[in-house]
């Protein structure tokens, strides 16, 4: 990857060593001469090496390049995200997040049709070029250099670890480092695979290729390196010196809550979390207007099928636990790898609606079930936000929630206050079990993880396990709740693309029986939404410009 690797050598050294300073680990960062950093001078001991780990995935990874729209991986990339999902809205100019969201077309509840005249895919590969990136308004852009710049830094520390001597059990140390890559490598070839039509298989420091492939294959090299760190993990024999090592490489800051130094089976469980994600999250499961054997006649994936779901509630069966120790983050009032105001979603969307970047969503809002205390602590209605887009809303989210007990809290722009979900969480790993067992016949089985996902968040809600719904209304509670537990997780827009909403109508997809609000105060209960969204990303122009493909693989997805 010519646009990253020519720069992420003297990068990765030099922004590791000036880590996280306010993190409490200042002491392994005075490695080297700071002033001109190179991995044989500044990353030649124990120390060294922790420190250039640690900044390969904080900084390398999550704070590089996001600078346009908040500045962060969980802000910009994530942000892309919820606004496709519509989970949020924007009216912002910066990086295309006020177009990139906005359905083709909607039918409003007397029957007017509302077009938009500059649909989504046109604005997406009208800014994917160069310049465009540029100047910040090329889309594609920023989780492709985030994620390939997190990749090769783990290729650079899995290129000096075993050049290095450590303390203690030398080959326990040793395993936990290279787990660590291995598990960030997969992260990053998931969210390669998950959002674009093709990608690059990098796997050596610095080496640059043109043998794209396609984003199944992606995929698969995340589930490899996913499967090699849980190999990994097996062959380590000091539990001592892997929590200190793994203690090591997670900032202190991130190591409060459902954060920490997870033990290595709690570890391997986040690897079975993630697993079972990659299957869930790229492969289509329409469930299009209450249809439950939907079909979507266009797009660049296939359709989940029996053994695929048998195979998640394998592996979600062996996923992460309540209270089990993820890898979370937090915000710090410096020295920060995100903001305590701009780096999620959640943040960018705290605030009364006339001031927030990104505005909650009337869709968003629609799927809680009435007397959700989630709604009620977390949402008011002070504020009316209007947009000619659909952006309209009247709800605002409140800044560390309305203070009820026990009730899950969505934004907090307090200075470490919020927890951030970098990868897997108890909820999504229940709700991937719930999705399953439905799938499967299980309904009240499945049923049963929702209520329980439910009162884990303190929703207070009457339980839907029990009451006989059919398959579709299981459904229905089912694609509600995973919108309204897992917001500002990632995951909002993989779950509207293989449910089918983001397609075409024409083609089978969009999004029916939504809330939508004029800009005169109208309120319309029952619009049709066709979106047509691209589903899988092109390769962006600063990729596919300065490294044509070679393997004949096309960087543009043919499908749209």
């Amino acid at each position: 990857m010519n646009f990253i690797s020519k720069h992420t050598l003297v990068a990765t050294a030099c922004l590791t060593i000036a880590l996280l300073a306010g993190s409490g680990c200042k002491d392994q960062l005075d490695v080297g001469n700071p002033n001109a950093p190179t991995l044989s001078a500044n990353v030649n001991t124990e120390a060294g090496l922790i420190s250039f780990a640690q900044g390969g995935v904080y900084i390398n990874g999550f704070a590089n390049g996001d600078g346009w729209l908040g500045d962060s991986y969980f802000s910009l990339p994530w942000g892309y995200s919820a606004l496709m999902a519509d989970i949020v809205g924007a009216d912002a100019s910066n990086n295309q997040v006020t177009t990139i969201g906005v359905p083709d077309y909607i039918i409003l509840d007397d029957g007017t049709k509302q077009t938009n005249p500059a649909p989504q895919i046109g604005i997406i590969r009208a800014y994917n070029n160069r310049a465009s990136s540029g100047a910040g308004n090329n889309p594609l852009y920023y989780q492709w250099l985030n994620m390939y710049a997190l990749n090769n830094a783990c290729n650079q520390v899995l290129a000096t670890v075993d050049k290095i001597s450590f303390s203690g059990d030398a080959s326990s140390k040793k395993n936990t480092v290279k787990a660590w890559c291995y598990w960030w490598k997969g992260y990053a070839y998931a969210s390669i695979g998950s959002m674009y039509y093709a990608g690059l298989i990098e796997d050596q420091a610095g080496a640059t290729n043109g043998n794209y492939v396609l984003h199944d294959a992606v995929i698969t090299q995340s589930n490899n390196y996913l499967n090699l760190a849980a190999t990994t993990l097996s062959s380590i024999t000091s539990t001592s010196d892997y929590q200190s090592m793994l203690g090591q490489l997670i900032p202190a800051v991130n190591q409060v809550g459902l954060g920490g130094v997870p033990t290595v089976e709690v570890w391997k469980r986040n690897i079975n979390t993630m697993l079972a994600r990659n299957i869930i999250a790229n492969k289509l499961a329409p469930f299009v207007n209450g249809n439950t054997s939907a079909t979507i006649a266009k797009s660049s994936t296939s359709a989940m099928t029996a053994a695929d779901w048998n195979s998640v509630l394998t592996l979600a069966t062996n996923g992460i636990q309540k209270n089990d120790i993820v890898f979370t983050g937090r915000s710090t009032a410096q020295n920060y790898f995100f903001s305590p105001t701009g780096g999620t979603v959640s943040a960018l969307t705290t605030n009364p609606n006339t001031a927030s970047t990104f505005k909650i969503s009337e869709r968003f809002i629609q799927s809680f079930n009435s007397g959700d205390k989630r709604l009620s602590n977390n949402f008011d209605t002070k504020t009316m936000y209007k947009n000619n887009y659909t952006y309209t809303t009247r709800y605002s989210m409140v800044n560390g929630g309305n203070g009820a007990s026990g009730v899950y809290v969505y934004g907090n722009r307090t200075a470490g206050a919020y927890e951030l979900y970098i990868a897997g969480s108890y909820e999504e790993n229940a709700l991937m079990l719930a999705e399953a067992n439905l799938r499967l016949g299980n309904i009240e089985k499945g049923l049963a993880y929702i209520d329980d996902v439910r009162n884990y968040q303190g929703a207070g809600v009457a339980a839907v396990a029990g009451t006989g719904l059919t398959l579709a209304k299981a459904m229905t509670e089912l694609t509600k709740e995973r919108r309204v537990a897992l917001f500002s997780r990632g995951l909002s827009y993989y779950d509207s693309r293989r449910w089918g909403w983001i397609y075409d109508i024409a083609n089978g997809g969009g999004s029916y029986g939504n809330t939508v609000v004029t800009t005169a105060g109208v309120v319309n209960k029952n619009v049709t939404i066709s979106y047509n969204f691209l589903d899988y990303w092109d390769v962006p122009a600063d990729e596919s410009v300065l490294n044509p493909s070679t393997s004949g693989v096309a960087t543009q997805n043919p499908n749209f």
